[in-house]
């Protein structure tokens, strides 16, 4: 008598397993990333206390610095970028210096320019721009100069230098920018022709650099206001589906944030993720975006009164009033 088996058939993944699968690597993969950046982004003791610090109030603040560091910066990148050496600009400097207000509450984020040439107190150093501070004594005596010139306490640093800023323009692509007028600066020869058009690394860096233009008669101003546009569309193009679901983009991207990025010793990524998801609404208005209220176009001397208006706002986590914001 045969005893012969029918063959055992092979058990089929179900949908259900496969999702779950999928799931699951996807998460590991999540994990990893975040790990890789945690450990891999550059850290500086940027937010040391002292007597008189300004208390905690509503919300968070963050500063947001554009150095003009050109650390891993070959003599060839140098020349591409139009950045000039080290020794010519005079050491490390920052053209760009912002606050980022999160709120607790309802009400908008905020992005705020505080122009370069802004005469302040620099602590110990007497008064001069706010821009010393930062070659003086880096992002330590920065942070305490622009906590001491605006009443706001910050909980968070990042920075980002020449190099890194046009590496992570580059490593998605460009970004998307509608330049209204033709854009010629006398200072460097960079040029950026009207129309909407992506910006790679080279021509992102001399957008938010340019002040020696007919494009920009305001001069810092004018730079400041391009700087927060261009941030709106970065971090737009940062985290559109394009972007973080394209290999041939995210995979660039996190290979090159990690040298791009400095933050304080203190933060984390999730602080930074929170602060991208705050400020993703700069290019449809859901962020205000301004320049601390300035007396004259030369942007040295601050409006006391329409400053205090717009520091007490932001300290309370109440609305910016419209009398103080300067576009």
């Amino acid at each position: 008598m045969d005893d012969a088996r029918p063959p055992r058939r092979r058990k089929r993944w179900g949908f259900g397993k496969v999702l779950l699968t999928l799931l699951t690597v996807f998460v590991v993969f999540l994990a990893g990333v975040w790990v890789y950046l945690e450990f891999s982004i550059n850290r500086v003791d940027a937010l040391a206390d002292y007597a008189g610090r300004p208390v905690a109030a509503e919300g968070t603040n963050w500063l947001i610095v554009g150095s003009d560091s050109r650390d891993g910066l070959t003599p060839e990148e140098q020349e591409k970028l139009v950045t000039g050496s080290g020794n010519e600009a005079g050491g490390k400097r920052t053209d760009t210096i912002m606050v980022a207000h999160v709120p607790d509450n309802s009400t908008k984020p905020t992005l705020l320019s505080l122009p370069r040439d802004s005469q302040v107190s620099i602590p110990g150093h007497g008064k001069n721009k706010i821009n010393s501070a930062f070659a003086i004594g880096g992002p330590t005596l920065l942070a305490k100069t622009v906590e001491g010139a605006t009443g706001l306490r910050i909980d968070h640093y990042a920075e980002i230098g020449f190099g890194g800023f046009a590496k992570i323009v580059d490593a998605i692509g460009g970004v998307n920018m509608c330049v209204e007028k033709p854009m010629e600066d006398t200072m460097t020869g960079i040029k950026i022709e009207p129309g909407c058009q992506d910006l790679q690394g080279p021509q992102a860096l001399g957008f938010v650099r340019m002040r020696h233009s007919a494009a920009t008669p305001r001069s810092d101003l004018d730079r400041v206001a391009n700087q927060r546009k261009f941030i709106g569309a970065l971090v737009s193009e940062i985290g559109s589906p394009g972007t973080l679901l394209n290999p041939f983009s995210l995979f660039p991207l996190l290979s090159t944030a990690p040298d791009a990025l400095t933050m304080d010793t203190g933060d984390h990524v999730h602080n930074l993720v929170g602060l991208a998801l705050a400020m993703r609404g700069i290019s449809s208005g859901g962020v205000v975006t301004t320049t601390v209220p300035v007396t004259s176009g030369s942007a040295e001397n601050w409006d006391k009164t329409k400053s205090k208006l717009l520091f007490d706002a932001l300290k309370n986590d109440t609305e910016v009033p419209d009398s103080v914001i300067l576009s």
